[in-house]
């Protein structure tokens, strides 16, 4: 299992319908079963751009977020997030891997696999840097601003 990234709340292709529910097992977001609840934002700006070779080399996506509602399927405790602006950046490797830099508001959930070790579900406002190899395995690299501990206020 490895992570998720969610910007403004959750990044989700331009054409991706609303709204989409994910549900993670006890011990893979939080020690908990969680629910995430999104609505899509249309207003979101997503830029590819491509080598000579027609290869995705990096992508930008900008704008207001996804509103997105967490609940502890275990006792149905809720918490929604308001959609709020975010800029996520991805530079990508030809082996699948890619390094990516968030600014605004991104919900990131670690997996035990990622590093450091999840289960974790946070809300950054401000900057994180992370790696992602190209099985979702995710490394963060640096933050900086302020955290918002997404399990803890459902347990």
């Amino acid at each position: 299992m490895a992570a998720a990234s969610m910007t403004g709340a959750l990044a989700l292709p331009a054409h991706a319908a609303a709204p989409n529910r994910q549900e993670y097992l006890a011990g893979q977001a939080c020690a908990f079963p969680l629910a995430v609840d999104s609505t899509d934002n249309p207003n979101r700006v997503f830029k590819e751009f491509k080598d000579a070779k027609g290869r995705t080399v990096r992508t930008i996506s900008a704008g207001r977020g996804s509103t997105l509602t967490f609940t502890n399927l275990a006792t149905g405790a809720a918490l929604t997030l308001k959609s709020n602006g975010a800029v996520l950046k991805k530079i990508f490797n030809p082996d699948g891997s890619y390094t990516a830099e968030s600014t605004g508001h991104n919900v990131i959930i670690l997996f035990p696999t990622d590093r450091p070790a999840g289960p974790t579900t946070t809300l950054y406002t401000g900057r994180v840097v992370y790696s992602s190899t190209a099985t979702n395995d995710f490394t963060i690299l640096s933050t900086s601003g302020r955290t918002r501990d997404i399990c803890a206020e459902l347990d």
